[in-house]
């Protein structure tokens, strides 16, 4: 990881627009047309490069942002697709069939968790969910059967770190895939350089940033995202999840801040984490040398862009963490709202929220507890001023007592 800056392979990037614009031009068509019959053969046969045939295959939009965003993770293509979703389900569904085994972490996002439990056994594929922590664990749940490892770097919402690099030797062990989403670490954690195979971005969250795009990307090896897009067998062709070259212009554009943007997420982040655990709250996040898992997060990232934006604070009960966040929203300190990497700080309950799709008594067995609220930490200029307003709202709801102010 030393030698590799994916900011730095995002800034090298440099692409003319038709014109000689300083952006891509973006081509807004569902078809392309072709000077010979041969070529069109061609082209569908895969065999052409430089040449379009049809949006739902590839358009010159999403094919630069393919190659920037596999240059920022690291890999050698990338395949963009209109939801994190998008990403997620047909990676596995080209990884897995009938017969085959999945190995999950146990905290991953709602949608993910809900596709492997409920909706690939209808096509014959099983998931055994891990605590992905405990590599034991994992290497004990292998079968025959199993295709794949997945994770998510950082576990939503429970924030969980993921030894990429413990999962990648024992993935290699067995012949496995190691599948991690990256969503809520770009640029602080690189997978691939840490042994992953394939991995996954929503890009709806922190690479967009503005909350106004739903997308997501799989970075990979040609010969896997090949396979994705192959008009006979892909399951990105045949399920079609493909992105829209005018949103793809779009995440292109915001991609450029991104490293800007991060390290002020993870400056925050850590900045409000650190008070309030010396509040008394019981407050998550990696960054933090109460995070189990706080040394070896530290050899996973590139340190500059910190330990990301998300945090999560206990205040005992859902009743408690609902009045916090309306206070909270009323106060214009964010918005009650799923999502992240957000310029505003998004606040939410993930246990009736984005990991509803989780069985109360496996929330239980987790440790998502009621009163849990999962953070995404703004871009705001005076992290100060943010603390004193949140404190104050907390203190105003008995979540935090007046004592903790006289103390400091």
């Amino acid at each position: 990881m030393k030698n590799f800056n994916p900011a730095d392979n995002i800034q090298d990037l440099q692409y003319f627009g038709e014109f000689g614009g300083v952006n891509p031009s973006i081509s807004d068509s569902s078809t392309y047309t072709f000077l010979s019959a041969k070529t069109m053969f061609d082209t569908f046969e895969g065999n052409m490069e430089g040449c379009y045939l049809y949006s739902r295959h590839s358009s010159p939009s999403n094919l630069y942002l393919d190659k920037a965003l596999a240059a920022m993770e690291g890999t050698e293509t990338a395949n963009v697709s209109a939801s994190g979703m998008g990403a997620i389900t047909p990676t596995l569904l080209q990884l897995c069939g009938s017969g085959d085994h999945i190995v999950s972490s146990r905290t991953i996002y709602g949608g993910t968790y809900a596709f492997l439990k409920n909706f690939t056994p209808r096509l014959g594929i099983k998931t055994t969910f891990v605590d992905i922590t405990k590599l034991d664990v994992v290497e004990a749940t292998i079968t025959p059967e199993t295709k794949v490892l997945y994770c998510e770097t950082v576990s939503n919402p429970l924030l969980e770190v993921a030894d990429i690099t413990g999962l990648a030797k024992i993935a290699k062990k067995h012949n496995l895939k190691l599948v991690v989403d990256n969503t809520f670490s770009p640029l602080s954690v690189s997978p691939a350089k840490l042994g992953a195979d394939i991995v996954i971005h929503s890009l709806t969250k922190y690479i967009n940033g503005s909350s106004d795009t739903v997308g997501g990307v799989t970075c990979a090896s040609q010969e896997f995202i090949d396979s994705l897009k192959n008009v006979n067998s892909g399951a990105s062709m045949l399920l079609g999840p493909t992105m829209d070259s005018l949103r793809s212009a779009s995440v292109m554009k915001n991609l450029r801040t991104l490293h800007i943007r991060m390290k002020q997420h993870s400056h925050n982040a850590m900045y409000l984490a650190e008070r309030f655990e010396k509040d008394g709250l019981k407050t998550v996040y990696p960054g933090l040398e109460s995070h189990p898992s706080h040394e070896l997060y530290k050899t996973m990232i590139n340190p500059e862009y910190g330990f990301g934006g998300m945090m999560t604070l206990d205040v005992g009960t859902l009743a408690k963490a609902n009045e916090l966040m309306e206070l909270m929203q009323a106060r214009n300190l964010g918005y009650l709202a799923v999502s992240l990497g957000f310029y505003k700080t998004l606040f939410s309950a993930p246990g009736t929220s984005t990991s509803s799709e989780i069985p109360m008594e496996e929330q239980i067995e987790m440790g998502l507890t009621d009163g849990l609220i999962r953070f995404s930490i703004g871009l705001d200029n005076d992290i100060e001023r943010t603390y004193q307003m949140m404190k104050k709202c907390m203190i105003e709801l008995n979540v935090l007592t007046s004592e903790s102010v006289l103390m400091e």
